[in-house]
Parts: C-alpha cells; structure tokens; sequence
C-alpha cells in the first residue's frame, strides 16, 4: 500500500479502505502536531515519520497513533508507537504522556478524518 500525506480532511471511509487493505482494522499514522497533518499507510510508523522528515516536519513534532476506523471517536485513536519514546523530551513509553500533547493530536485527527 502507498504511503499518503493528508493536509486536507479526508472521509473516515476512505481511511476505513486504507485499513482494511493493509491490517485489517487499523492503519498506523504519524501526527506533526505542529504542520497539522498525518502521514498514512506506512508499514511502520518509523516509514511515516521518515516521510514527513523528507517532507520538512521536525522530529519533535511527530507522534505515532494506530487509527481504528470502525471504532467511536474516544477509541479511535491508540496512543502507541515506538517513535514515541523520546528521553530528550520526557516521554519514556510508547504512548504520549503529555497530556496537551494528546489533545492536539486527536484534534488534529478529528480535523483530517471526517467521521
């Protein structure tokens, strides 16, 4: 599956396809929270986020989600990548322990994918 940028909002079923074709019932996805927009479809989110480095994001500024697109809004988004770990900004899991750092990706998320 191709590797898809999203600046602009795109349907919940078009990214429900994505999933289906690639895991099933998830597709990963990196956030810039900062450009506000979502590189999709990678096999790994280290694809994504090397495709957003390409296209001029800052490391700081990208977090990995795994996007269920048949679940409701509060579920939707699962906090968990390896590109999350950051000891350099006090983030030592997977998920995203920074909690305005979390609102403004399911913002973001919400704002691209149109349910």
């Amino acid at each position: 599956m191709e590797m898809r940028l999203v600046d602009k909002p795109i349907p919940l079923s078009e990214v429900a396809a994505m999933a289906k074709n690639q895991f099933g019932d998830m597709i990963k996805a990196v956030v810039d929270v900062e450009r506000r927009l979502l590189a999709l479809g990678g096999e790994l989110h280290c694809d994504e986020e090397a495709r957003l480095l390409e296209e001029g994001s800052t490391q700081e500024n990208l977090w990995g989600v795994n996007i269920y697109p048949e679940k409701p809004e509060p579920e939707r988004v699962e906090f968990d990548s390896m590109i999350n770990i950051r000891p350099s900004r006090n983030n030592l899991s997977r998920g995203v322990e920074d909690e305005e750092t979390r609102r403004r990706i399911l913002r973001i998320v919400a704002e691209m994918i149109l349910a």
